[in-house]
This record gives structure tokens, sequence and C-alpha cells, in this order.
């Protein structure tokens, strides 16, 4: 599986659960430390652990595993590191305060209309 299709299958993952402001961002050639990175708001601790279970459930139905995990203890962010693709999972509030979007703004976003349909 490609690191771009690692991250649709990531990004619908967290759809499936309802994230809100999913986006895909291409890092390859800006940073070593991934390809991509997908980024999702949760409207509450327990959504953040729906969200973690459900991409490691999409990941391990096909063979990837992540390789590192965190949380802030208080929940209001989340990292998982699947190699080639980092998932970040923030409250609305985490996610203004650590803004990536703009940290990594020449970063490409991925359009995710048609990979985000309501099937």
């Amino acid at each position: 599986m490609t690191p771009y299709e690692m991250a649709i299958r990531l990004a619908k993952a967290l759809d499936g659960k309802k994230g809100e402001e999913i986006k895909v961002l291409k890092t390859e050639g800006l940073t070593t430390l991934c390809d991509y990175f997908v980024l999702c708001t949760a409207t509450s601790n327990t959504q953040i652990k729906a969200m973690s279970d459900a991409c490691e459930e999409a990941m391990e139905q096909v063979g990837e595993q992540a390789h590192h995990i965190e949380g802030h203890r208080d929940g209001t962010w989340l990292l998982m590191d699947f190699s080639s693709v980092v998932v970040h999972v923030f409250t609305d509030e985490a996610r203004k305060f650590y803004d990536l979007e703009r940290l990594w703004g020449d970063a490409q976003e991925i359009d995710l209309t048609d990979a985000l349909k309501p099937e």
C-alpha cells in the first residue's frame, strides 16, 4: 500500500467516526518525518479514542501497524505514527493552538472530495 493510499484510508476511517475538518497534507519532499499528515478535529475525548481505534483497525486490515502513538494526558490531541503517514487528531482548541496547517503551509493539501463522498 502506498503512503497516499494509507493517508486516504486513514482519512476515511476518521470520517467514519464523524471527524471534522479532515485534511491530508503531502509533506513528502518537505521533511523526512513522513510523506503525509492526516489532520482531524474531534469534539470530545471519547471521540478521539474512537478515532484512534478506527485508524488502528483500518491499518491492521491491510497489514500495517502504528509504530508510535502518543496523546496529551488531558486528551486534547492524539498522534499516530504509521511511518510514512502521521495522523493528528485534535480538539478544536488544540488544533487552533498547534496550527499545523500554518506550520506546514508549504505542504500540498490533497483534495478529499471524492474520497470522503457519502456511500
